[in-house]
């Protein structure tokens, strides 16, 4: 076991507040935490060695991963808990604000879309990346499902299935291919990749992280998961007829009975598309 991962369980083990099923959550999170930062480059950690580059590594990690921000602020407090315990209060910020968290927004009608023009495609200059990123803009793939993803395997025509070991919690899903954009996409990751992943033999994954990280900022490219956001909003409106509220179209209480009913079904789709389980993430990317 790494040190940091023995030292945090040692620390739950011994600091017990809470009900049982708090304490759970909280030794879930710091071990999740834990491999993230081991993840990310962090080596040889302990407990006591908590900086202020691990925590704003850690939440522009969990912001990227487009985790909502709910599931964000319950980590910051489980942070706030690590840091009082090894009595390193002040490497963290009082105000969530700080790290660009905002408010809990459980509706909103603003879009949050992203595009990739090809000007934009043509300023990053490793192709791996090039492609994860077309993948991420064609089948609204987050960024880590993207860099894992084998054409070889994934490629069943008409769908493709991304493999557990690539999404977040470990779920397989299928995502159905419809358009010609799309069949070129993944043409020409196949005929990158060959057999193997978005991910070049030569490199691991971290590797691979901070090529796309370093490549994207060169680009001038930032809030990548918009082009989740973008995916979402073409779907709804290829699935119900009319643009979805975060684009200027009617809000719920304007559909009529039947209408209300396919919203609700096109929710239940992307939702399923994007790895989500409840049709309510999707007011995130449609707005309600």
């Amino acid at each position: 076991m790494k040190t940091l991962n023995h030292n945090l369980k040692q620390l739950c083990r011994t600091c017990r507040e809470g009900s049982y099923a708090t304490q759970r959550n909280r030794e879930r999170i710091l071990t999740q935490a834990a491999k993230e930062l081991h993840a990310m480059g962090y080596r040889k950690m302990q407990a006591k060695s908590l900086k202020p580059k691990h925590i704003e590594a850690l939440v522009k990690h969990w912001q990227e991963r487009d985790l909502s921000i709910g599931t964000i602020k319950n980590r910051m407090a489980t942070l706030r808990w690590w840091a009082e315990k090894v009595n390193k209060q002040n490497v963290m910020a009082r105000s969530n604000e700080f790290y660009g968290i905002p408010d809990r927004r459980f509706v909103t009608n603003e879009s949050k879309a992203r595009d990739l023009t090809e000007t934009q495609l043509d300023r990053v200059k490793d192709e791996h990346v090039r492609m994860s990123l077309e993948l991420q803009r064609a089948f609204g793939l987050r960024r880590e499902e993207a860099m894992k993803f084998q054409p070889s395997h994934a490629d069943k025509g008409d769908h493709i299935r991304l493999k557990a070991s690539w999404t977040k919690g470990g779920k397989p899903r299928t995502i159905p291919v419809r358009t010609d954009t799309q069949r070129a996409v993944l043409d020409r990751a196949r005929a990158l990749a060959g057999f193997g992943s978005l991910i070049p033999p030569h490199r691991s994954y971290v590797q691979q992280l901070r090529i796309y990280e370093g490549n994207t900022t060169r680009a001038g490219l930032s809030s990548l998961h918009g082009l989740r956001h973008a995916y979402a909003q073409e779907r709804y409106e290829e699935l119900t007829g009319w643009k979805c509220p975060a684009t200027g179209g009617p809000d719920r209480t304007a559909l009529g009975p039947e209408q209300k009913e396919l919203d609700h079904q096109a929710r239940l789709i992307i939702s399923q598309e994007l790895g989500h389980e409840r049709e309510q993430i999707t007011a995130a990317y449609l707005g309600r």
